[in-house]
């Protein structure tokens, strides 16, 4: 199917780039809602890679035949990409984009610089969700969960509803890496919502507490609902994800350790 204007891919490779970064989308999003994170970064002198998972960007039914691996496979193979071409590089993500950033920072290891989480979900506390696996064999669909944002004037690209057989998948991809967390050991920077309709609170106290990294940061957003990077509080995470880049980047680069 073609995909929706605005939810494409971008990349960007600029002149001396030394430092490169992976921004992964959320669940039934699309590429659209990092694509002012990506611009930002460019402008710093960043690579970026932002990805348009399999399923994502089109119409919600073609999310029906995918499957985690599909959106992680997606992920990893920006990063494959980036790792192939520069010193340093880290993994930034949205919602499921942050659940899949950890994974990624769960099999590469000490080969990422960091990982930077805005609103990261493993887990949720709806009761529904328990009967997700048999409701999907008799209906397809439920309400949707995209466009969770504050800032008046501002929709985020994505799907009106969530397909089930895909929130399945999303729901053993939270095993998986909540079964794992404590493989993070790269530098974590996060960022939580205080007013977040999809994501709650408690997602990121499993993160937090499950990594085995030595360098993470909470940064608390109380001006922002789940789409935080499009929303009001996306300039303090830009700023605050570029300073954590440049820092990472400079100490890799003093310890000579290699990407």
């Amino acid at each position: 199917m073609p995909v929706m204007p605005g939810a494409e891919p971008f990349s960007a490779d600029p002149d001396g780039a030394e430092v490169g970064v992976v921004l992964s989308h959320g669940f039934t999003g699309s590429p659209q809602s990092m694509r002012p994170w990506g611009e930002h970064l460019a402008a710093q002198g960043f690579a970026v890679r932002g990805p348009r998972l399999p399923g994502h960007g089109t119409r919600w039914r073609d999310m029906q035949a995918t499957r985690w691996p599909d959106w992680y496979g997606e992920v990893a193979r920006a990063t494959d990409e980036l790792l192939a071409r520069y010193d340093t590089v880290l993994v930034f993500g949205l919602s499921m984009g942050g659940t899949l950033t950890l994974r990624v920072a769960e099999e590469y290891g000490d080969a990422i610089a960091g990982i930077c989480l805005v609103n990261p979900s493993v887990t949720t506390l709806r009761r529904d969700a328990a009967f997700a696996r048999y409701l999907a064999r008799l209906w397809p669909w439920a309400p949707g969960v995209a466009n969770d944002v504050a800032k008046p004037g501002v929709t985020e690209l994505g799907y009106d509803r969530v397909p089930l057989r895909a929130f399945v998948s999303l729901t053993e991809l939270w095993d998986v890496v909540r079964a794992d967390l404590g493989r993070v050991t790269s530098p974590v920077l996060l960022y939580r919502s205080t007013d977040d309709h999809v994501v709650e609170p408690v997602n990121a106290r499993l993160v937090l507490d499950g990594v085995s990294a030595t360098d993470v940061t909470e940064v608390v957003l109380h001006d922002s609902f789940h789409v935080a990077t499009l929303d009001h509080d996306a300039p303090t995470i830009f700023a605050g994800s570029t300073e954590f880049a440049r820092r990472r980047h400079a100490a890799r680069t003093t310890s000579g350790k290699p990407a």
